[in-house]
């Protein structure tokens, strides 16, 4: 998956498209993410000692990952991230348009 933990991103597809966020949490095996205030769904919960009265909880719900693109930190576009290998044998995930690195992983 090109998006990871704590990035901004911009929903292109689907019910919540225009919408912004961060990835609170990454699913890898089943390519779903987390967003921050994106898909919003009601939860039914019974009491418990986090919540002693119960009821109607809103939380955000999984989308899948090809409904996302990665905003660009420098040039503040949506845009497709590609990996570029460093001389160490970092892999770096780069912004497409103005090729400036996002984050530095493995």
């Amino acid at each position: 998956m090109n998006v990871i933990k704590n990035d901004n991103v911009l929903v292109i597809s689907g019910n919540e498209s225009g919408r912004q966020g961060k990835v609170l949490k990454t699913y890898p095996k089943t390519q779903r993410i987390l967003v921050e205030g994106v898909k919003l769904i009601k939860r039914h919960t019974r009491p418990s000692q986090q919540n002693p009265h119960g009821g109607i909880i809103e939380k955000e719900g999984t989308i899948h990952v090809s409904n996302v693109m990665v905003i660009c930190p420098k040039c503040s576009n949506a845009t497709r991230v590609k990996q570029r290998i460093l001389e160490n044998g970092k892999s770096v995930r780069v912004c497409r348009s103005c090729l400036e690195m996002l984050t530095v992983s493995g």
